[in-house]
């Protein structure tokens, strides 16, 4: 396995242009993904709130692109990805409000707990510059196949 950059990412997950926010996957297993991204400070970032501040809530998606991306990885096939919709978060938690004044690259590891055909469950951690942002758990439903 070698990494992924952005343009191989941007050709696995729906999420396109500036909407697509990581930037790298260095390493991945049949069990877990970690991605990089300093995307989240970009100005064009899509989940910017009207005043410019962003908020930490925005982790759960970048988060959520690593499940996608992993989940992607794993399939053997080259159909074209199948929407999944996040149905389900637990045990969530946000270590700041926003993410302005963070630093450098956010690390974010994305594990499968659970998953088949029809979903996923995964528990994901981000971090930047080693101190934690984010962690908790969530659930994927694929949309069924026409």
């Amino acid at each position: 396995m070698s990494g992924l950059d952005r343009a191989a990412i941007l050709r696995l997950i729906p999420h396109a242009g500036a909407m697509c926010l990581l930037d790298s996957a260095p390493g991945w297993d049949d069990a877990a993904i970690t991605c990089l991204s300093t995307r989240y400070a970009q100005p064009d970032n899509p989940l910017r709130r009207a005043d410019g501040t962003l908020g930490s809530a925005c982790l759960i998606e970048i988060a959520a692109q690593a499940m996608a991306l992993h989940g992607r990885l794993r399939k053997a096939d080259s159909a074209p990805p199948r929407p999944g919709f996040l149905v389900s978060l637990r045990d969530v938690t946000l270590h700041a409000a926003t993410l302005d004044g963070t630093e450098g690259a956010l690390t974010i590891t994305a594990r499968q707990l659970l998953g088949d055909a029809r979903g996923a469950s995964y528990e994901f951690n981000i971090s930047a510059r080693g101190t934690a942002l984010a962690e908790g758990r969530a659930m994927v439903l694929f949309e069924a196949p026409a």
